[in-house]
């Protein structure tokens, strides 16, 4: 698997780009059809990680300097501002009532607020892995409260996503949701589990292709049971 990453990391950053480009048009499409909730939060994820995937497919082109730096800020707003809406996402696919949705969207706003904020704190320095270049988290200069919003955006909203999907399971019959937890936290893991944290950041993108895939397969199925 490692040799397999390192040859073609800009082959797959440029195809995990255009799939999530792909999700993002579907769940517009889902979205205007149904006015589904679900489609328009993943919309939203799909345009962060599409982003995401994008500025790390050209990095390489870019090259080290103001484009790649102000290009990749960005890159860590986006994911601080729209990872978040994991929370809300669980919260409509367990139908909970107004009052609950509005606590969650209370507390989504508090952590898109502090994923913000982490976003423009984090010090970004260049690196290069699988034929990439991106600017990577200096975790020795970033304050600590910025890294420790970022373990948060990391586990502590895909925890939520596999808890939801157990009970989505449970009552609705079906385990999309719950797959789409599962292999985006089996992923992330993936990379340190098998000592290849230099190429975490990589294998992690194949847990959002699962992600979102399975959250459109999800929505589509909720929008048809309504």
């Amino acid at each position: 698997m490692r040799e397999f990453l390192l040859q073609n990391g800009p082959a797959l950053s440029w195809a995990i780009t255009l799939f999530h480009a792909l999700i993002l048009v579907l769940s517009l499409l889902g979205y205007r059809k149904t006015r589904e909730p679900l489609f328009l939060l993943l919309s939203l994820l799909c345009f962060g990680l599409c982003y995401d995937a994008l500025i790390q497919a050209l990095g390489a082109s870019l090259g080290e300097g103001a484009a790649l730096t102000g290009l990749s800020r960005f890159r860590y707003v986006f994911h601080g501002a729209l990872i978040p809406l994991l929370f809300p996402i669980c919260a409509y696919a367990l139908d909970f009532k107004r009052p609950w949705k509005i606590a969650v969207w209370v507390l989504t706003g508090v952590v898109i607020a502090l994923g913000i904020a982490e976003g423009f704190a984090t010090v970004m320095v260049p690196e290069r892995a699988a034929g990439i270049l991106r600017m990577a988290s200096d975790k020795n200069a970033t304050p600590g409260w910025a890294t420790g919003v970022s373990m948060l955006l990391a586990f502590g909203t895909i925890i939520p996503v596999i808890l939801a999907g157990i009970a989505v399971w449970i009552k609705q019959k079906t385990p999309l949701l719950f797959l789409a937890g599962l292999l985006m936290f089996a992923f992330a893991a993936l990379g340190p589990a098998t000592g290849n944290m230099d190429l975490n950041f990589l294998i992690t993108m194949f847990g959002e292709v699962f992600l979102v895939l399975f959250f459109l397969l999800y929505a589509r199925r909720k929008a048809k049971t309504k």
